[in-house]
């Protein structure tokens, strides 16, 4: 391993981008290759995940890589989330307790472009749009690509290969050719998604709070809204491709649409002027999720990102998470120098257990925005939470903290010690054990946290 490796990154992506910043920051030659035309000029969204959540784990890798104030320039503070029911009355719930902690809106493109143009600023980096991969040749080092405006064909050779090209990764499509021992799985959601828009008013503010992230939690399906720059909001559709009564099969029709929206989500309804056309002309999008085993082969090809660890968006954790990787790989770097073989090992062994546990909470939380939310019991343990978080913040944290707040514990800790706080306090609550009139005092505070903590050690 050494600087004059040809490094080859597959995929311009959030991920990819990073990593090859951080990676020409380090002095390391890079060529990225990318299937979709430069982001920063051409409009590529196509109704499919215009803005994501940032938090704290995401935003460590960005302050690794020198760019966490430009990112924090276009964010959004959102401070907790904002319920709304059929009857249009809104309820909040702050995602902690603790002061200063919350997540940021953030548009994804507008994130890429500045870590696409970081990334240039280093003349060890090419960047190469329009350029579709078709395969990798593990054993001998190359890739073929195929040219948008062309057609034409090529092969790319390379010392090291990194897969940062999502969830339907060539490199993993690759690997699943060429060996047998690889494992990969891919389990989709029985729902889909859709992107409409609220816009501004007609002087650019936001026609609800742009301080929470907007939840119509309805059971079975949930709609969601994220605050953008502009003054709009993204809102995004979660529903059943074909299962029950309200499902994207059944709104064939602009008045069925009308009906539903009316029935369920009156009050954003008011606010979404072209629902009829953006729900008729946006894509449905699948919501899938991806684990396999090994990220690495050859000591040479690598899988990070999406491509290794595709989840869900329900914990707004995705593009975090995939930030982290290149954080956890930056710390395997500077162990020591060694064989890319060795740092390539390292990596999966020290992430592999983390990806996992992410993936499996992103699932738990679809679960819990959909239908817990709302619950009088759910609302309980949260006003139990955030009263702990604000009388013992260094002592206390929730699930939701431990993931969201606490970058410097990974993620399967982070959900073993979550899951049996919930679990603790949800009996407690059912049993009659907690009285949630007597959590205004810190004594009886204190005594609920004592018992938490008692049960976490002895688990």
């Amino acid at each position: 391993m050494n600087k004059q490796d040809h490094i080859l990154i597959i995929g311009a992506g959030l991920c990819g981008s990073l990593l090859a910043l951080r990676l020409a920051q380090r002095g390391y030659k890079v060529a990225v290759y990318e299937s979709r035309p430069d982001l920063r000029v051409t409009d590529i969204s196509a109704g499919r995940s215009i803005n994501l959540a940032l938090s704290d784990r995401g935003l460590k890798a960005l302050r690794l890589a020198g760019v966490e104030e430009k990112a924090r320039a276009i964010c959004i503070p959102m401070k907790g989330r904002l319920m709304h029911d059929t009857e249009g009355n809104t309820f909040e719930s702050n995602y902690s307790g603790r002061k200063g902690e919350y997540i940021n809106s953030i548009s994804r493109g507008d994130l890429n472009g500045i870590l696409l143009t970081e990334a240039e600023k280093h003349e060890n980096v090419t960047i190469h749009f329009n350029a579709k991969c078709l395969e990798v040749d593990v054993e001998n080092k190359w890739a073929r690509f195929e040219s948008h405006q062309t057609k034409e064909q090529y092969a790319v050779n390379a010392d090291v290969i990194f897969g940062t090209d999502g969830a339907g990764s060539v490199l993993r499509k690759s690997y699943e050719k060429q060996f047998l021992e690889f494992k990969a799985s891919q389990e989709f959601l029985t729902h889909g998604y859709k992107e409409l828009e609220i816009p501004a008013d007609a002087k650019g503010n936001h026609l609800i709070s742009k301080d929470y992230l907007h939840i119509w939690p309805r059971g079975k399906y949930m709609l969601i809204a994220l605050p953008n720059m502009d003054g709009s909001f993204t809102v995004t559709l979660f529903l059943s491709f074909s299962e029950g009564a309200h499902c994207f099969d059944h709104l064939t029709s602009k008045e069925k649409i009308t009906r539903f929206f009316k029935e369920q989500f009156s009050d954003a309804l008011n606010l979404i002027p072209d629902i009829l056309h953006e729900f008729e002309n946006n894509p449905t999008g699948k919501l899938g999720t991806v684990k396999c085993y090994p990220w690495a082969y050859k000591g040479n090809t690598l899988l990070m990102g999406d491509a290794a660890h595709a989840i869900v968006p329900f914990y707004g954790q995705g593009m975090n998470a995939s930030f982290e990787d290149v954080v956890v790989f930056d710390e395997v770097l500077s162990s020591g120098e060694r064989d890319w073989e060795y740092i390539f090992s390292e990596f999966q062994k020290k992430r592999k257990q983390d990806a996992d546990a992410i993936a499996d909470l992103a699932i738990d939380n679809y679960y819990e925005m959909r239908d817990h939310v709302a619950n009088p019991i759910f609302k309980e343990k949260r006003k139990i939470e955030m009263a702990l978080e604000e009388q013992f913040p260094s002592e206390y944290s929730s699930k939701y903290s431990l993931v969201t707040f606490n970058e410097h514990i990974g993620y399967h800790q982070a959900m073993v010690k979550g899951r049996i706080q919930d679990e603790s306090l949800l009996e407690m609550i059912k049993t009659g054990e907690i009285n949630i009139q007597e959590i205004t005092t810190k004594e009886y505070l204190k005594e609920i946290l004592n018992k938490l903590q008692d049960r976490t050690e002895r688990l």
